[in-house]
């Protein structure tokens, strides 16, 4: 057992040398043990309070943080992967091209627990606008996200200084098998943000929803919604 524990002990040293640390005590000493290895770590954390992004990091850490404060959610996940700098010195523009092809988010594959299946996240993703920036670009999309039909969406993503920041939350209000009304109107939200920190590249994934607890309800959006964050930035962090 000690063996184990000084194992996971010079991981995390290794990964953290050079490494302003920007996780608080949220952020537990076998998670960060996990993300050492350079896996990706997944936590349902559902509110805001349970965050482990620490403010002051970066700018646009901030105003993710900002925006996930605003959003008020009653479910909340983060998503966390560390990369190091070395050899992954494009990692902004790859990132960048990444999710700005939508049509691609078309297929991504998602594991329905409720059915114990495997579907496809989005059944299908288009452009509806693009707007540049000089900070970056705006993106107006329509996906068909089965069983709540279209989700329309502003996508907004922000380059900053070795940042970028993706931003998307729904614009129109989703139903559920088009029999009971369950998410309004920019009341779901995933952000993504990638900054450097010494030595290494911290891809930092969350995304929440603002939808009422209770007991028929809370099951479906733990297990859908959420599901289907965790399962977006996954999809996202692993094409690197």
């Amino acid at each position: 057992m000690k063996r184990i524990i000084c194992s996971a002990l010079f991981l995390i040293t290794l990964v953290f040398a050079g490494f302003a640390d920007p996780f608080n005590s949220r952020l537990t000493e076998n998670e960060r043990a996990k993300i050492a290895t350079g896996d990706i770590l997944i936590k349902n954390i559902n509110y805001e309070k349970y965050i482990s992004l620490k403010k002051g990091e970066v700018t646009l850490g901030d105003k993710l943080l900002s925006e996930i404060h605003d959003l008020n959610p009653k479910y909340l996940a983060e998503v966390i992967q560390i990369k190091p700098y070395k050899g992954n010195e494009d990692l902004p523009q790859r990132l960048e091209t990444i999710l700005n092809n939508v049509p691609e988010y078309a297929g991504i594959p998602y594991y329905s627990e409720r059915h114990d299946a495997w579907w496809d996240l989005y059944d299908s993703a288009e452009i509806v606008e693009t707007i540049d920036r000089s900070d970056g670009k705006t993106i107006k999309a329509k996906l068909l996200m089965e069983p709540f039909d279209i989700v329309q969406e502003d996508i907004v993503l922000t380059r900053g200084s070795d940042s970028i920041l993706y931003s998307a939350v729904n614009t129109n209000k989703l139903r559920y098998l088009d029999k009971f009304d369950c998410i309004w109107p920019r009341k779901m939200k995933i952000c993504i943000l990638l900054f450097r920190d010494g030595d290494n590249w911290v891809l930092y994934g969350i995304g929440g929803v603002n939808a009422p607890r209770v007991p028929f309800f809370t099951e479906r959006i733990q297990t859908s919604f959420i599901n289907r964050i965790n399962t977006f930035c996954s999809f996202i962090f692993k094409k690197f």
